[in-house]
């Protein structure tokens, strides 16, 4: 539940920061084993040849787009974009809301991508009650693609599935991890301001997917293979080593055309 500030109290950056904290360590406590778990999925799909996308609507675009061509992340990891969703890249704004309802468009989205069978898609949806997210799964899977959930697991207890299967997100995954975030992401309420505010779902689920690499890049080592890990373009040689990198890799990047 949102954080509620005394009149008394002012510091209203501090309680915020505060608040992602304590998401951030309950992550780090309950979700350690489901971080483990996708970040295995994500190896064994290394190892297999397999390729790597990463799929968020709106601002759950936000942590997928940060996962990708990103220093220090996996060079293989590509974004299933869908035009007017990447974001807040549609105007009005309010349309890529009402895209998330639409029916058949997560179908059309991965058959018109270079997805296959043996990849692996993350997919990122704060509610995961939408039909684009329930049914990126749905059809992920059908096309037999692994599929890691990161989603916040209070909305199926809480809210209604807008989908007509009455499933979320997190029923058609491999592997759920859940980012703690409250029903309405705000985590604050005060005195005198009519709506909670304060949204920290961006905060933890960028850090649930770093965590999510950082096991991934281990679990590779697990097995002999050189995590394929970009360097920041603006440290000495970081361009020639990305470079080599996406060289060796090029079948398995989309984000360079």
């Amino acid at each position: 539940m949102p954080s509620h500030i005394p009149p008394s109290e002012h510091h209203l950056a501090g309680h915020f920061l505060d608040s992602a904290v304590e998401l951030l360590r309950r992550v780090r406590d309950e979700e350690a084993e489901s971080i483990e778990a996708a970040g295995e999925l994500i190896a064994e799909t290394v190892a297999d040849g397999g390729r790597l996308f990463a799929f968020g609507a709106g601002h759950s675009a936000l942590p997928a787009q940060d996962v990708v061509y990103r220093a220090g992340g996996l060079a293989l990891m590509n974004l299933l974009a869908v035009p007017g969703l990447v974001g807040v890249d549609v105007r009005p704004a309010t349309l890529g809301s009402a895209l998330e309802r639409v029916s058949g468009l997560a179908a059309a989205a991965l058959e018109n991508s270079p997805a296959r069978a043996g990849d692996l898609l993350v997919i990122i949806s704060l509610s995961g009650r939408n039909a684009l997210p329930v049914e990126m799964a749905q059809h992920a899977r059908a096309l037999g693609l692994r599929t890691i959930a990161v989603t916040s697991v209070r909305y199926a207890r809480e809210t209604e599935s807008r989908h007509p299967s009455d499933t979320f997100l997190a029923d058609h995954c491999d592997t759920v991890v859940d980012n703690k975030i409250a029903v309405g992401d705000a985590e604050l309420t005060a005195p005198g301001v009519d709506a909670p505010f304060g949204p920290a779902s961006t905060v933890v689920t960028s850090a649930v997917m770093q965590a999510i690499t950082a096991s991934a890049a281990g679990r590779l080592l697990d097995r002999g293979i050189t995590p394929p890990l970009l360097r920041s373009g603006n440290v000495d040689g970081g361009h020639a080593w990305n470079e080599r990198l996406m060289a060796e890799h090029t079948e398995r990047i989309f984000y360079l055309s």
